[in-house]
């Protein structure tokens, strides 16, 4: 009697070995995303230690900190964080700076310090 070692429909089994690696990279792949999500909520919340000042330093406030912190687990909230901060250095209003003074084409730049006096 003999041991048959070819498949009967080897296309089929090529296909669930495909089906089975692409399933086994989504998994690894939905994992990976799940992982990275809570060590950047883990960053977030370090972020929340801060006080405000701190936070205006990077661009956010404690509204933008709650709302990242609210989404789902797997959601990384430090995207939402990142889009807020860019958002406010982008639309800033800049204070109108005056033009300095020019006298004859030269333009000294204050030292705040008294001149030297010539003897």
């Amino acid at each position: 009697m003999e041991i048959e070692n070819e498949c009967k429909y080897p296309r089929f089994t090529h296909c669930r070995r495909c089906a089975l690696l692409v399933l086994v990279a989504l998994v690894t792949s939905w994992l990976k995303q799940v992982s990275r999500a809570r060590r950047h909520r883990r960053d977030a919340v370090v972020l929340s230690g801060l006080d405000r000042n701190m936070l205006a330093d990077i661009g956010l406030t404690r509204a933008d900190l709650n709302d990242a912190l609210s989404g789902a687990f797997w959601e990384d909230p430090t995207a939402l964080l990142r889009e807020r901060a860019i958002e406010r250095r982008l639309y800033r209003v800049r204070p109108a700076q005056p033009l300095p003074d020019v006298e004859n084409g030269f333009h000294r730049p204050p030292t705040g310090r008294p001149a030297r006096q010539a003897i």
